[in-house]
């Protein structure tokens, strides 16, 4: 994309309109008027042998703007193309203008009147001119022409997608963007669109126009020139699923405003139109799924400098705004969430208050729980009272009701019934938007919201703290307990992000304490018993251990900032799984590993808290700190047994670290995965691990780039006398055909090693060295995978004589290689023979037909010692399933499982298989998913499953 591109962009769109012969002839008049006006001229090589593009940069960079156009306006008129002079006179001085002029008095008048936290008093509205160059680039197609784009901006509730789109809208009022891109840009919110009855996007056009004649039918014209700005789409509860039927290509039609906004998004309305939308939190599967998305963005809120800013502005006093800052950057959690613009409003305007009250803002700042609970309670304690009013107690109570009831029902609007369901009068409602706790929506109907998402969440907390749930109206909010464990899930509630950290801030004695002071009576303290024993039911439990984060019961026990506490419960846990995204994360994480001593089992990731390219700073300096609690639980923990750690970045100080807890004595550790890891520093000092574990038995190195050096490195430490690999996974390891030869060496000379896994890795020629080192008569290994490892024809050879000659194997997994039936008929020769010994053999989307069957049906009768074969996702049909069934019934044939899942089967093979299930005294299980049995056919293996002969235990 040239430098020059956008100033030239509007031109381009005009010499596409001329046709081949047009074009030429405008050359030769910009030739002759060039002289006849006296302008420097082109050189007219550059100009005859120029593309559209390139005479639109060739007119901008010779002449002024305004010059380059005139000299093409007059042009067109010499050409008689009236249609684009008036085109190009009503762009550069009419209908846009106008339009322009309107939306920069109406978005200037936004930005003060529409916000409520006078965040815009300190930020200029101004965009600055990385944020027009960011704009511009969302919208510069990649490839000369008329490409609509659609740009999704995502993110987090206040992180400032609405600003960034006033701010859009400000800026391309004022020519600062899109210059020559979008004649026209138009900004739905689709709050207060959802309100709106039956319209027409005509009728969307007119609501954004000046005066009630917009000029739609013009506006229209040219699609590609219009850029429609979506803002808060996730409001409209818009159906993008719906069929194209549903949908409406006229723009005169008048229809429910989400089939109007889901008809320009799916490109069934005006599809040469660009749109941006803005959504929260992320953008949905199903939104990815059906619209043809350019590309999604992500604000990224307040950086370090932006937060200081800020902090400066609003407490006026440098000294005051840097005590308060210091406070808020010493705690990894505070500052996290001043990223976000609103919550840095939220939290400054706490702070602020706790100043005016003369309270040591040391003890606000020492969690987020303490922080929102001086703000709400301040903000409910009249002006210059020492305390609440009956009233104002009445009222947070009332409000914590309906927060729980919203987190409950996922609701986060209300309407005038919920208010008055929880007895909030009308009465009550100047108070609670004075508060500026809640917020109130909508013009023709009413409805209201918290401020953020966290209010409302640290509200309905303290409902649990005030009442039972069996006190609340709503049948929907239920107990403590259920809470818990439904907030210590993976798959939680997208909505409770902090519900179960305030819950358990709360029972911090400080907190208490304030609890106390504003209602005025002492609390219950069930609550903490109730957590301990939620903790203690996970522990016991099995089935759910998998399923919990433990990074979310980490958040709470950091909250509750009670180490005695924290000693007892968090020794609960056997297992633990969490993923680290962020200091925060990483904080947290390191505060209660190191208290833990029972876990069992460790999984987890690291990301974007160390680079490889990390060199020392105090922020990287205290990073590792936390990463040595974290690494030294595999030492202080005598019960771990089994750590993963996956999708991870470790810089060489983190890499070295975390090596030299794994082969400290005091590690007993005996499965160990390194999945998806990228780490900087010498992989040897990882492998000398296997040199001082002797009780580590299983390693999986999948998805971890291996380089040559790291192999030879890894097969000395498996050859060591003091290393006890049972087990190695090297799966998508990036190994090559020239690592095989190590490999090799290793399965001839180790005698402990059982199962290798080097699927997902082109190996191809490779695997002659392991066959031969497999034919050996001493090896030991047991199971081996050789899964999508781009095996040719010439392999099958080596396999054949491997499966022949070798003692030890009993599964071999050959699946997702180029067999087909020729190489099958070689595997075959060997299976068939007395002396193969093999009890499963894969070969799952192997390219295998019905001729392959024949060969296969041999070697279920001839072979006694193989009793699990899977031949999934091969086109064998009913013909090669009918040849297989007639060795199934075969009283030689041993067979105990049989996978024929996607094999292109009929109902027409069912009474072939029926014969199987009633003859059979080994098929144990059977697998047929995704064949197109119908009825009939399912009837009659029905029939057979109920035969008293039939030995089949699971039938899939």
């Amino acid at each position: 994309m040239t430098a020059s591109f956008f100033s030239d962009f509007g031109l381009i769109w005009y010499l596409e309109e001329l046709k081949k012969e047009e074009f030429r002839k405008f050359k030769e008049h910009l030739k002759q008027l060039t002289s006849h006006l006296e302008l420097k001229p082109i050189p007219w090589a550059e100009v005859k042998k120029a593309s559209r593009e390139g005479l639109a940069n060739l007119l901008i960079k010779h002449y002024e703007e305004q010059q380059a156009w005139n000299v093409t306006l007059r042009i067109f008129q010499k050409m008689d193309r009236k249609d684009l002079c008036v085109k190009v006179t009503r762009e550069r001085t009419g209908y846009t203008k106008a339009y322009q002029d309107h939306a920069k008095k109406k978005f200037s008048h936004l930005w003060s009147s529409k916000s409520v936290t006078d965040i815009h008093r300190y930020f200029d509205q101004e965009i600055k001119q990385e944020e027009c160059d960011h704009l511009n680039r969302l919208f510069a197609s990649k490839e000369t022409g008329k490409h609509p784009r659609t740009v999704v901006i995502q993110g987090a509730q206040g992180i400032g997608k609405t600003t960034l789109l006033m701010k859009l809208m400000w800026a391309w009022s004022d020519s600062r963007i899109y210059r020559d891109r979008f004649l026209y840009v138009f900004y739905f919110c689709c709050r207060e669109m959802r309100e709106l009855p039956a319209v027409s996007l005509a009728d969307l056009i007119c609501r954004e126009w000046p005066d009630p004649a917009a000029p739609v039918t013009e506006i229209v014209s040219q699609p590609e020139r219009l850029l429609f700005v979506i803002d808060s789409f996730e409001q409209l509860e818009a159906d993008v699923n719906q069929p194209d039927s549903d949908l409406c290509g006229d723009w005169k039609e008048k229809r429910p405003v989400q089939v109007v906004l889901s008809s320009l998004l799916r490109k069934k309305m005006l599809p040469q139109a660009s749109l941006l939308v803005a959504i929260k939190p992320t953008c949905p599967k199903e939104l990815q799924d059906r619209v043809a998305i350019s590309e999604i963005y992500e604000p990224q809120g307040f950086d370090e400098s932006d937060r200081l800013l800020y902090f400066c502005s609003f407490f006026q006093d440098p000294k005051r705004a840097m005590e308060a800052f210091s406070l808020v950057r010493e705690s990894q959690q505070l500052f996290a969430i001043c990223q976000i613009p609103l919550l840095c409003w939220l939290l400054c305007t706490a702070l602020k208050q706790e100043m005016k009250k003369g309270r040591d803002l040391a003890l606000t700042c020492q969690s987020t729980t303490s922080v929102y609970a001086s703000l709400i309670f301040n903000l409910f304690t009249p002006e210059g009272a020492v305390g609440p009013t009956e009233q104002s107690q009445r009222q947070l109570k009332d409000l914590c009701a309906l927060a729980a009831e919203g987190m409950w029902t996922d609701t986060f609007e209300f309407g005038d019934e919920d208010l008055r369901r929880h007895g909030i009068a009308d009465a009550d409602m100047p108070t609670l938007l004075g508060t500026k706790v809640l917020l109130k929506f909508g013009e023709r109907v009413s409805s209201y919201a918290f401020i953020h998402m966290c209010i409302q969440e640290f509200c309905a907390a303290m409902f649990y703290l005030l009442k039972s749930h069996l006190d609340h109206p709503h049948p929907a909010v239920r107990s403590v307990e259920e809470l818990l464990v439904n907030n210590f899930k993976k798959a939680r509630r997208p909505h409770w992000i902090f519900l179960g950290c305030f819950l358990i801030g709360l029972l911090n004695e400080k907190e208490q304490e304030k609890l106390n002071a504003f209602f005025g009576f002492q609390l219950s303290q069930e609550i903490k018993q109730q957590f301990r024993q939620c903790l203690k039911s996970l522990g016991e439990r099995g089935d759910l251990q998998g399923q919990v984060d433990a990074l979310v019961i980490f958040y709470c026990l950091f909250e509750l900032q009670e180490p005695a506490f924290m000693r007892q419960v968090v020794n609960l846990l056997q297992e633990g799984s969490f993923r680290i995204v962020d200091s925060s994360d990483l904080v947290v994480s390191a505060y209660c590993l190191k208290y833990c001593y029972s876990l069992r089992k460790l999984s987890f990731s690291i990301q974007n808290v160390f680079k490889k390219e990390d060199t020392h700073s105090s922020v990287s300096d205290y990073s590792l700190v936390c990463w040595r609690h974290i690494c030294s639980v595999f030492t202080t923990n005598g019960y771990l047994r089994e750590v993963q750690v996956q999708d991870s970045t470790l810089s060489e100080p983190a890499f070295v670290t975390w090596c030299n807890q794994l082969r400290h004595a005091s590690c007993r550790l005996q499965k160990l995965g390194i999945n998806n890891v990228s780490f900087s520093g010498q992989s040897s000092h990882l492998f000398e691990v296997l040199f001082h574990q002797p009780d580590l038995k299983y390693l999986s190195l999948t998805l971890t780039k291996l380089s040559r050096d790291d192999v030879r490195s890894l097969c000395d430490a498996l050859n060591s006398p003091a290393g006890n690999i049972e087990e190695l996974a090297l799966v998508n390891c990036e190994l090559s055909p020239v690592d095989c030869e190590v490999f090799a060496f290793v399965l001839s000379k180790n005698k402990k090693l059982k199962y290798l896994n080097v699927s997902c890795n082109h190996i191809d020629e490779g695997v002659r060295h392991l066959c031969e080192a497999l034919c050996r008569p001493d090896t030991v290994l047991t199971y081996l995978m050789l899964a999508y490892c781009c095996l040719s024809e010439q392999c099958w050879e080596y396999v054949s004589e491997m499966l022949l000659r070798n003692s030890s194997l009993r599964h071999v997994d050959l699946g997702a290689n180029v067999l087909k039936d020729e190489g099958l008929k070689t595997l075959c020769k060997a299976l068939k023979h007395p002396e193969c010994h093999l009890y499963s053999l894969c070969l799952v989307k192997c390219f295998i037909t019905a001729a392959g069957c024949e060969d296969l049906a041999s070697v279920l009768i001839s072979n006694q010692n193989l009793k699990n074969l899977e031949i999934g996702c091969n086109a064998i049909g009913d013909v090669g399933v009918k040849l297989l069934c007639g060795a199934l019934t075969h009283p030689d044939c041993r067979v105990e499982v049989l996978g024929l899942e996607d094999c292109a089967l009929t109902s027409a093979c069912c009474k072939d298989l029926a014969s199987v299930l009633t003859s059979s005294k080994t098929l144990q299980q059977l697998n047929l998913t995704l064949n197109a049995l119908d009825h009939g056919g399912v009837v009659v293996l029905c029939e057979a499953l109920r035969h008293p002969a039939c030995a089949l235990r699971v039938l899939g």
